[in-house]
């Protein structure tokens, strides 16, 4: 017979519940040497409907007021007065814990089924009753669930364990302030994932931090990089291109027009029809005929920039017969579209901006885009199933439409695809808040990514797509995106505007749990919701791989290593060429 997780003796009885409300009791305890011993975050066990059933807590207050109280020996003359304690402990309910349960034993399980009577006796779990009980909490966990993220604080020789399905189903959030260990989570989390058979988690790298865990020797991922402007003579295997006729009509204006100029419309309106009509003219040269009879504007469709500015050139300079024989004068679009026109050119001529408007020939094939999202939604032999993709030579400007872009394919690939076909992939949203701002903060640019990822986090469930946002400014990222993640890993965070955030992200009853935020060590993580089944206070596993973003010691370095100079010329030759010099090898 299985022995009982929790058993308790009267020495573990701490004391009495002296008051209950929806999600919090206060216990009056009995036993000052257990009381101690207790502080915030430690279980609570207190007794349920029955011997079998305890409602278990999590501390959030320790609290010892004193008070006057006349001793029980009273002289004729004078009364004496002495000192009192009244010991009490406030408790957040978390769970119920049977010892049976139908036909299963040592059962546990999210949230109260009912509130403790007064009076009821309340219990400190602690020392085997401890072990016993953290030791239960993954092992209803089937083998292909388990996501193993570190040992819990309050009893180290437990494993922390997630089921892995709720945790990226219903997306997750890690979220910590610099130097809190938030890319040591990431590569900790991809890692577990890549032992699976097929994981499929695709990495926003903003920084070029996590291309270590695509190293040849150590690493497990692949590798991928937004093409700089010294890949566009000869493209890498790993360049990656975005050529502009896969944006959207509003992606692409969002970065060409002003909308303070007087014009804006018409020069939207031209760039719309001729855009249209250059699609068109494609998929009649393809003979796409069946696609052609229901495409739009916004379909992913080649086409050549040089025909479009010839037509807006045609338009912005075009004459039409005067009223008197032999003149002329300006046409309907006459002079209003030259400043689109320069902007236009100049994103065109400008380097910077190569992987998307000075594409390779290749790229302007009509079957290149199914080649490329089959890079990134394969995970086979020859296609690893966790890709790091790096924006870090991405010009700040354009670095939201860019990332928008690039995910919001993906999501509709998935969105069309045979639902009997499809396999779910996670999109890992590293420094969210450089491109998914509060929906108030967003200019034109901004708000294109915003649509996109909002978008995948109000339905991308359905079809089997999730995001896991990574942010060490939560109070700069968009609340709609953070209120749709069901499963926080939060670290230390030390501003007092992004702890406001997360405490409006949990549950009112978690929300205690956050006042710990501050204190926690690097590496140490408030994991929370429905993907675990105890909320608290766990140590993450170092990744094997470490990701390029650990903290550098200033003060030993300055002490013991002299700046290189001839690395400060070559980075200097570097800035000018814009080109980062790859250390992966080839």
């Amino acid at each position: 017979m299985t022995d009982v997780a929790l058993q308790f003796q009267d020495d573990n009885k701490l004391g009495k519940v002296a008051s209950v409300d929806t999600s919090r009791i206060l216990i009056t305890v009995e036993n000052p040497l257990l009381f101690i011993k207790v502080g915030v975050g430690n279980l609570v066990a207190i007794q349920g409907s029955s011997e079998r059933e305890f409602l278990i807590g999590i501390t959030e207050r320790v609290t010892r007021s004193l008070r006057d109280e006349i001793e029980d020996e009273i002289d004729d003359d004078q009364i004496t007065i002495g000192t009192a304690t009244d010991d009490m402990i406030r408790a957040v309910l978390i769970g119920t814990y049977r010892t049976v349960h139908g036909d299963k034993a040592n059962y546990f399980k999210r949230g109260a089924d009912s509130f403790p009577q007064i009076d009821r006796s309340c219990y400190c779990v602690e020392g085997a009753n401890l072990q016993r009980f953290m030791g239960l909490l993954g092992e209803g966990l089937a083998e292909n669930q388990r996501l193993q993220l570190g040992r819990y604080v309050m009893d180290a020789s437990a494993i922390a364990v997630a089921n892995g399905d709720k945790f990226f189903q219903r997306h997750a959030s890690i979220l910590g302030s610099t130097g809190s260990g938030k890319s040591w989570s990431v590569a900790l989390i991809l890692e577990r994932a890549n032992n699976l058979a097929h994981p499929n988690i695709i990495v926003l790298d903003m920084h070029g931090e996590y291309e270590p865990l695509a190293d040849n020797k150590n690493g497990y991922a692949q590798w991928f990089h937004v093409a700089g402007p010294g890949d566009l003579d000869k493209p890498k295997e790993n360049s990656v291109f975005l050529p502009y006729w896969l944006l959207n009509r509003e992606e692409m204006l969002s970065m060409l027009l002003d909308r303070s100029d007087m014009n804006a419309p018409n020069q939207a309106s031209r760039f719309t029809s001729h855009v249209k009509d250059l699609k068109e003219k494609t998929l009649v040269d393809e003979k796409k005929e069946d696609v052609r009879k229901t495409f739009t504007v916004d379909s992913p469709i080649p086409y050549e920039l040089k025909q479009l500015l010839e037509r807006l050139d045609g338009d912005d300079t075009k004459t039409v017969d005067g009223a008197k024989a032999n003149t002329t004068k300006k046409g309907d679009w006459n002079g209003k579209l030259t400043r689109f026109i320069a902007r236009l050119r100049s994103k065109i001529e400008d380097r910077r901006y190569g992987f998307m408007f000075q594409p390779p020939h290749n790229a302007m094939k009509y079957d290149w885009l199914a080649s490329q999202i089959q890079r990134f939604l394969l995970s086979n032999e020859s296609h690893k199933g966790v890709k790091i993709v790096d924006f870090s030579e991405v010009p700040s400007d354009v670095l939201p439409v860019v990332v928008g872009v690039f995910v919001r394919l993906l999501y509709n690939i998935q969105f069309w695809l045979n639902p009997a076909k499809r396999t779910p992939f996670t999109v890992v949203c590293d420094e969210a808040h450089l491109y998914l701002p509060v929906q108030e903060n967003a200019d034109a640019v901004e708000k294109q990514a915003l649509y996109s990822f909002e978008r995948i986090a109000k339905e991308g469930r359905k079809y089997g797509v999730s995001l896991l946002v990574v942010s060490q400014r939560p109070s700069d990222v968009s609340r709609t995106i953070l209120s749709q993640c069901n499963n926080f890993v939060v670290l230390r965070l030390t501003n007092d505007q992004d702890q406001s955030v997360v405490k409006k992200l949990i549950p009112d009853s978690m929300s205690g749990l956050t006042d710990m935020l501050p204190l926690l060590e690097t590496g140490e993580a408030l994991l929370l919701g429905d993907a675990i089944l105890l909320p608290t206070r766990i140590k993450l596993d170092p990744p094997k791989v470490k990701p390029s973003s650990a903290t550098r010691n200033f003060w030993t370095e300055w002490g013991s290593r002299a700046p290189d100079s001839s690395a400060i010329k070559e980075a200097v030759e570097t800035l000018r060429r814009q080109t980062r010099i790859n250390n992966i090898q080839e």
